[in-house]
């Protein structure tokens, strides 16, 4: 235990020392702490050997995935965003159906051994796209604000949107007597999973900035003390949600949206330690992924999973994104842009280990399908983050 800590203290003190340059090139953070689990884990030097049950690594994934939602959504500009609600609204209410319904045509076509209840799960699964990969768009002054709004709304609720469409599938596929049609189920599900994320992330993260206002002004909040609110109100608006059977990612991104909104000019003061912490999280993730994941199943991708993870991250997600925003005024360069950039990460592994609970008799497949997908996520929206977001912003100017 103790070797596995001290490598990866080491290496996150490089990887903290040298950050700043990593992010002016090709290569991405979550590229290299991938990297690094494949090679020092057990398919390369051996030397980082995780013994980390399932449930210890949705634990881990979930609270990297609250904390940097309620990063992001605290940074957001609601003035940008409202302006531009259509994108998010289209993408989420018009492209996410269309993403799955995609999704599980291609599996008909490329899996004989899935049965249909779970090549539906298997395209929920792969709906959901990741704020932490897609936080160096987001993060990316070059690209235009409307999409970066766009990208950021959609990544920190349609994960949270997807979680009861995957109990309902999951529901159907072990023969769970439900009481009602499974539309009135997914319906009742949406609802209450939306309603409890509403209610937990916007209700702490007003009285959270009441409390920290009133301690503020009052000179209790010490300068130590002072970068830990974000985390921990990230972290219980997250957890308390989940525990009330609703929707920890919303809560978490909602709440981020209000605590932001109301700490006004306080917001990066406040925000700036938890992203480091963020940061560390998302490093530590990563690692355990290239080691104890990739670097264990790779040499049991089939053909079929290559291919439809391919497919999943192009086709799949694209073109109905691309349908999705027609009518919206969003131009070509644009809605293929939004498009592109769906990476898969920390919410399909979560919804993965879900999944492998159940023991359906497709499960291990449909984990390869989701691990393939995001290992190949890490590196095509790593490598294209930089450049396609410079030539977006090129293209943007000379119109």
């Amino acid at each position: 235990m103790y070797e596995n800590l001290a490598i990866i203290a080491l290496f996150a003190f490089v990887y903290s020392s040298i950050a700043g340059g990593v992010e002016r090139t090709m290569v991405s953070g979550p590229m290299i702490f991938v990297a690094f689990g494949l090679i020092f884990g057990p398919i390369g030097l051996g030397i980082l050997d995780f013994d980390i049950s399932a449930i210890e690594l949705r634990v881990v994934a979930d609270l990297t995935l609250a904390l940097i939602l309620f990063i992001d959504a605290a940074n957001a500009d609601l003035g940008i965003l409202k302006r531009n609600i259509k994108i998010p609204r289209r993408m989420l209410a018009l492209g996410l159906p269309l993403i799955i319904l995609s999704g599980f045509g291609i599996g008909v076509l490329i899996f004989d051994d899935l049965t249909l209840y779970e090549l539906a799960i298997l395209a929920t699964m792969l709906a959901a796209t990741d704020a932490a990969l897609g936080k160096a768009v987001i993060t990316n002054q070059a690209v235009p604000s409307p999409i970066r709004e766009g990208l950021n709304a959609e990544s920190g609720l349609n994960d949270g949107i997807c979680v009861p469409i995957l109990f309902v599938f999951i529901a159907l596929a072990v023969g769970t007597d439900v009481q009602g049609s499974s539309m009135g189920l997914a319906l009742k599900l949406v609802g209450q999973e939306i309603g409890i994320g509403l209610i937990v992330g916007l209700g702490l993260a007003a009285f959270g900035s009441w409390f920290l206002r009133a301690c503020w002004e009052r000179g209790w909040v010490t300068d130590i003390w002072g970068q830990i609110p974000v985390v921990a109100l990230s972290m219980g608006s997250f957890t308390l949600a989940q525990s009330l059977h609703g929707s920890g990612y919303i809560a978490a991104f909602t709440g981020g949206l209000l605590f932001g909104h109301l700490a006004k000019k306080s917001t990066h003061k406040l925000v700036h330690a938890a992203e480091g912490i963020g940061e560390t999280l998302a490093l530590f993730t990563w690692v355990i992924f290239g080691a104890a994941v990739v670097g264990k199943v790779y040499e049991h991708f089939t053909w079929e999973v290559v291919i439809y993870a391919v497919l999943s991250l192009t086709v799949v997600r694209m073109l109905p994104i691309y349908l999705s925003l027609t009518g919206t005024g969003t131009d070509n360069h644009s809605k293929l842009f939004l498009g592109w950039f769906g990476p898969r990460g920390l919410a399909s592994i979560v919804f993965a280990i879900i999944v492998l609970g159940e023991n359906l008799p497709g499960g291990n497949t449909m984990a390869l399908t989701v691990v393939c997908t995001v290992f190949l996520s890490v590196i095509a929206h790593g490598l294209t983050a930089n450049p396609l977001a410079n030539a977006l912003a090129a293209k943007r100017s000379q119109t």
